[in-house]
Parts: C-alpha cells; sequence; structure tokens
C-alpha cells in the first residue's frame, strides 16, 4: 500500500493488515480525519453461533468503534432468506423464518462481547434489514432499484461467473442477493448516514455495487472496504478445524476449547493473528511472532489469552490457561475439561470405548475412533488405549475417566 492513511482507524487497519480493497482509500481517510463515519457489515443468519471465520469483521466494527466512529450491526433476517452465492460452489439450503430467528437470538450475543450498543453518538444499533426488505413491494423494487443494474454486470461479478463456469445451479432467488444487498447499504445510508460498507474480499462485488447505488439514486458519495481472505498456514480456512467449525457461542464450545484452539495454531501464523484478533500494539505483536523454541509457546498462550478474554471474560481466559497448564505440565485433569455426562440409561450395561470417544467429540465417527486406536493416538487416563472392544461399565466411572486424542485434546467423562 503506497498511501499512508492519517486516520486513526484506517492506520490502525493499514499496520494490521486489514485492507484488501477499498474504493477510495484516501477520500475515505479524509473523511474520517474530519468526523465521524458511519459503517457497517451485514451477518447472514446460516447458524445459531458465528465462528472465528467472522471474527475479522468483528473486529473490524470494535475497531471502527474504538477509534471515534459509529459501527451498524446488520443482522441478515431478510437476505438469509434468499441465500448469498459468493464463495459457494452450491446453492443455500432455504431456512424457515423460526430458524432465522432463532439463529439470530443465537449470535446476537456474541457482538455485545465487542461493541457498545445503547443510544450513544458512538454507540452502535443492532439492525435486522428484514425490516425493510420484508416490507417491499416486488414491482415497485424492480423499477425503483433493478433499473440500475444490467444483467451484463451481475454476471461479470465473481461469485456469479465462477459458478456458471463451472455449470453449477445458481437460483434466481440467490441472484437477487446483490440488490438485496445494495439495497440494504442504500437504507442504512438513509436512515443512519451510514457512508460505509464494509466485508470479506468475496464481498467486494456486493459492496461496490451498494456505493454505486447511492451515488446513482441519492447523489451521495459512499465508500466500501474489504478486508484479505485470512487463511492458517496450512492454506486452510479461518473458522474451520478437523473437528469442524470454531464456534464463538460457549453453548457450541467452550471458552476452553476456544483457548486451546488458538493454543495450537501453527507458530507462523502467531504473529499474524496477534495483529487481527487482539488489541496489543503492532511492535509487541511483531516481537511475539518472531519468538523460537519453547518461547512461541509462551506467545500462543499469549494470543489464546486474548482473544478468549474479548470473547468469553477474563476470568473464562484464566481458567482454561490454568486447565491447560495442569493438563499438559503437570499430567492432571484439570477443572475446565469439556466433560461428557453419562445418564444410567445412556450406560445401561455397558458402552464401547469406541462410542464414548465418539460421544465426547474426540472423533468423528466409529470408524475415526477406531483408527485413532489402531495408530496409537488415544489415552485412557494417560495411559495408552489399545483395545477397540474395551467396555466401560458403571464400576470403572465410579470416577470421572480420562480421554485423550493426541496430545492436544482431553475430555472427562462421568455418570450423572
Amino acid at each position: 500500500m503506497t498511501y499512508h492513511p492519517k486516520s486513526d482507524f484506517l492506520n490502525e487497519l493499514s499496520s494490521r493488515g486489514f485492507i484488501a480493497d477499498c474504493t477510495n482509500l484516501q477520500e475515505l481517510d479524509e473523511r474520517m480525519v474530519k468526523g465521524v463515519v458511519t459503517g457497517y457489515i451485514g451477518f447472514d443468519l446460516t447458524a445459531t453461533s458465528l465462528h472465528i471465520g467472522n471474527l475479522v469483521q468483528i473486529m473490524l466494527l470494535r475497531w471502527l468503534q474504538k477509534t471515534g466512529h459509529r459501527p451498524i450491526t446488520l443482522m441478515g433476517g431478510g437476505t438469509t432468506k434468499v441465500g448469498d452465492p459468493s464463495g459457494k460452489d452450491e446453492m443455500r439450503k432455504i431456512l424457515s423464518v423460526d430458524q432465522i430467528n432463532a439463529n439470530a437470538e443465537g449470535i446476537r450475543k456474541v457482538f455485545s462481547r465487542y461493541i457498545s450498543y445503547g443510544d450513544g453518538p458512538l454507540d452502535s444499533p443492532l439492525v435486522n434489514n428484514a425490516e425493510w426488505l420484508d416490507q417491499l413491494k416486488y414491482i415497485d423494487f424492480l423499477r425503483d432499484i433493478g433499473r440500475h443494474f444490467t444483467i451484463n454486470r451481475l454476471l461479470a461479478f465473481e461469485s456469479v461467473k465462477s459458478r456458471l463456469d463451472r455449470e453449477q445451479a445458481l437460483s434466481f432467488i440467490e441472484f437477487n442477493y446483490m440488490l438485496l444487498q445494495s439495497y440494504d447499504y442504500l437504507e442504512l445510508h438513509r436512515r443512519y448516514d451510514c457512508r460505509l460498507q464494509m466485508g470479506g474480499s468475496d464481498q467486494w462485488g456486493n459492496i461496490v455495487s451498494g456505493a454505486d447505488l447511492i451515488r446513482r439514486v441519492d447523489g451521495e458519495d459512499a465508500y466500501g472496504l474489504t478486508t484479505p481472505l485470512v487463511t492458517r498456514a496450512d492454506g486452510k480456512k479461518m473458522g474451520k478445524s478437523a473437528e469442524g467449525a470454531v464456534w464463538l457461542n460457549e453453548d457450541m464450545m467452550s471458552s476452553y476449547q476456544f483457548w486451546q484452539w488458538w493454543r495450537n495454531v501453527a507458530d507462523a501464523d502467531v504473529g499474524k493473528f496477534l495483529k487481527l484478533f487482539t488489541e496489543l500494539p503492532v511492535d509487541e505483536c511483531d516481537r511475539l511472532g518472531a519468538l523460537q523454541g519453547a518461547e512461541i509457546n509462551e506467545a500462543k498462550a499469549r494470543l489464546a489469552g486474548e482473544v478468549t478474554t474479548l470473547l468469553h471474560g477474563a476470568d473464562a481466559a484464566a481458567a482454561a490457561e490454568a486447565t491447560a497448564r495442569e493438563v499438559f505440565e503437570k499430567g492432571g485433569v484439570g477443572d475446565d475439561l469439556p466433560t461428557l455426562t453419562l445418564s444410567a440409561s445412556d450406560l445401561g450395561d455397558g458402552i464401547s470405548i469406541v462410542q464414548l470417544i465418539v460421544k465426547s467429540g474426540l472423533a468423528g465417527s466409529g470408524k475415526e475412533a477406531k483408527r485413532l486406536i489402531a495408530e496409537n493416538g488415544a489415552r485412557l487416563d494417560d495411559q495408552p488405549l489399545t483395545n477397540a472392544g474395551l467396555m466401560i461399565d458403571a464400576g470403572a466411572l465410579s470416577s470421572p475417566i480420562k480421554l485423550s486424542a493426541g496430545k492436544k485434546r482431553h475430555a472427562l467423562v462421568q455418570l450423572a
């Protein structure tokens, strides 16, 4: 980047690696130096929890507020009924309205950990685009908004082009998504004087279209900013792990499991992740990321603690670290391990160790659990587990047992 931003917000983003593209970086920067800018990010309600792949966008909103501007968290109650084709290889499953509303309630609690809501000048309004999209009259919408979009331009968007090039289905309802997201930006501009839409790099076409719509319809300036796709050192997208998504809601992933995921990142990712997902000074992020040998493990613990504190609070982060040190350094059980509690009816006359490994979340299937045992990757109370046919009865569970998959994943099993 040749231009060096002067505003606190864009300077912070630039130094931390948040910026992929911007419609007019210098002009946006000058506007942010002069006064408060309102910006938004939309979140589709496709699951009951967001995952760590969404954290970059949440941190953008947090930095926007911390540097003296106003963030808007837009819940996609309306657009989720359509489905965003961006970055998708196939048509999204259509969710019921009840499921969308339930998902909204599930993810709402995460935002309040990062962003201040209320009626103050910099407080964020929590907005749901169902407020206006559900009220749209389709013919009026096509006349007033659709006339500003050409089929030629829509077909040129990468999200559409890639699907068509692969001869994969793109439904007409998905094709409308770009118009609806652009209309969201126009509506937020009119309601809140919103001048900035942010999102991942896969949203560039949608964001540019929204800014262009505001200029065409209202004759006002509007801007778009995207973040780069964040990948891990192994090339995988953020948000996924071998065991599935890394969720932000406590009821879908415990604070200990969340802390442990960050503690186990690759050495090469530490510096980058510290810049993106914590508020430590950039110089300190660089210093920690450059550590070698055993010292990098302390940097990883610092990363895990900082990220977990933002989401779950300092007490949860401290408890997770204490459990980890008990488990890994002292060979103990720890107080905060994920726990599977079985009822007497669950146990019956006995339950196989393979079933317990699956039920405790240490393996995704019985086949995977058996392979774990065959490859000497499973342990029972810190002793090698070699018998895949082992049955566990009430006597064996007179006190909790500890199951381990490899050196880093553990769970307790106990009777209710």
